[in-house]
């Protein structure tokens, strides 16, 4: 039986599924994990530990295991995307007119838009030192773990729910899957259609692993006549310039899909689609801005 617990957390809907006879006590539980890895992530409340961190920026400051563990995770995304996926976006997000949750955001603050670059520093360039597990922050730079940390809070709280049995984790369309439902079968994954909200555009099966979709369908505005959106291309500082609408990957874990997801939103179709296909681990579903669907050649294992 599929016990759920759905709730908001990190700016998003989220969704906990066990599947077992009874309701496990551990389901009860997940919002309030959530809500001890905002504490520490968030950069939009200004009392959390990130936000500390950064205000710190060219000080060595102490950190949490939670935000040392983030920080890898990081590390590793930007690594297997060649740095398209870099943290330290925070003042291109900010220049972008992203500076507080988009739940709060108000239409006259959406259509301000700095028209300085910002530069984006490699994370390389923050110093961490294990032994005594400090970070410090470029002086002059911010950290948003956005993505990575949606990523890794799913990864986090399937792992807890899986010693009581088959266990699902959406963190705003980032998924983790523990394997097999209880009977065997594989779990259904509703990609949203970008077009009409609230519909599928495909439904695909899942065993195991992650998936996540990237997207500039939700959270975009306008600025002189063009759409203005929150993914950072790190090479400009700008909202990166794509013909992809949205992009869903499957990868072995979903902090693997989320990072790929965002960079292949930032290499476009064409590069993006090869390097799915140049990966028998990985699998997607693009879409366009004109609604054409591009399927990876690994994606109708999934069907």
């Amino acid at each position: 039986m599929l016990h759920r617990l759905e709730f908001h957390a990190m700016g998003c809907k989220m969704l906990a599924i066990v599947d077992r006879e009874q309701r496990p006590a551990s389901l009860e539980r997940v919002p309030s994990w959530f809500e001890e890895w905002e504490n520490s992530l968030s950069r939009f409340r200004l009392d959390s530990e990130l936000s500390q961190l950064n205000l710190h920026a060219g000080q060595p400051v102490r950190v949490s295991q939670i935000l040392w563990d983030v920080l890898q995770a990081s590390a590793e995304a930007e690594n297997i995307t060649g740095g398209l996926v870099n943290p330290l976006i925070l003042n291109a997000l900010i220049n972008a007119g992203y500076d507080q949750s988009f739940d709060h955001l108000q239409e006259d603050r959406l259509l301000t838009f700095s028209e300085t670059v910002a530069v984006v520093p490699y994370l390389g360039d923050v110093f961490t030192d294990p032994a005594t597990q400090t970070i410090c922050v470029p002086e002059g730079s911010q950290l948003d773990f956005g993505g990575v940390a949606k990523g890794w809070a799913a990864h986090q709280a399937m792992e807890r729910l899986k010693i009581d049995g088959p266990a699902l984790v959406n963190a705003g369309g980032d998924i983790a899957i523990s394997g097999f439902n209880a009977d065997g079968d594989f779990w259904p994954i509703g990609i949203e259609d970008p077009f009409h909200p609230e519909t599928n555009f495909e439904i695909l099966y899942l065993e195991q692993g992650g998936i996540a979709t990237s997207g500039r369908d939700y959270r975009h505005w306008v600025h002189n006549g063009q759409s203005q959106h929150h993914i950072i291309d790190p090479s400009t500082g700008r909202p990166a310039e794509t013909d992809l609408l949205t992009a869903t990957v499957i990868a072995p874990t979903v902090m693997q899909a989320e990072a790929i997801a965002k960079a292949v939103m930032i290499s476009g179709s064409e590069a993006g689609l090869s390097w799915l296909d140049s990966n028998e681990a990985l699998a997607g579903l693009l879409i366009l801005e004109n609604g054409q669907r591009i399927d990876s050649r690994n994606l109708s294992k999934y069907y």
